[in-house]
């Protein structure tokens, strides 16, 4: 049986692991998110697979949301051979800047099948309202703000 091969390809995968998807604490590696908005809040989902939520930390400090995360090596791999490791371990982080349109007050979190979902809500001086107007000799009128 012939195979190709390509003696570089294992050299670029141990170089990519180690330089771009390991994280230390002092140089965390990014997590990939979405963001949008969904009626009165706005959601942020982090990809975070195989990650304990005891070894995720949420910080919000003035209008900076920080989310860092450890992944570790599974209990029952400790000790054993590894014969192939394409998972990332280590430290991850993500800084997203909140508008002074949300309410980090608010903020709620949770974690689902790898998935870190964050719910916050708009603050009320940013949603629509509506103002009253009192015109001279007539009555009240409702104008959309």
């Amino acid at each position: 049986m012939l195979m190709r091969t390509d003696p570089f390809r294992e050299l670029d995968r141990l170089t990519q692991q180690f330089l771009t998807q390991s994280g230390t604490w002092s140089r965390p590696a990014p997590m990939p998110l979405d963001a949008y908005r969904a009626g009165d809040e706005y959601v942020i989902a982090f990809d975070l697979p195989g990650v304990d939520p005891a070894a995720i930390d949420i910080d919000v400090e003035r209008n900076m949301l920080t989310v860092k995360a450890e992944r570790r090596p599974r209990p029952e791999a400790e000790g054993a051979r590894m014969e192939l490791s394409e998972r990332p371990l280590g430290v991850f982080s993500r800084q997203v800047m909140l508008s002074d349109t949300l309410d980090p007050e608010g903020i709620s979190a949770d974690y689902d099948a790898g998935v870190l979902t964050l719910r916050i809500p708009v603050a009320e001086k940013a949603k629509p309202r509506k103002i009253s107007v009192t015109a001279q000799g007539e009555g009240r009128k409702q104008i959309r703000a």
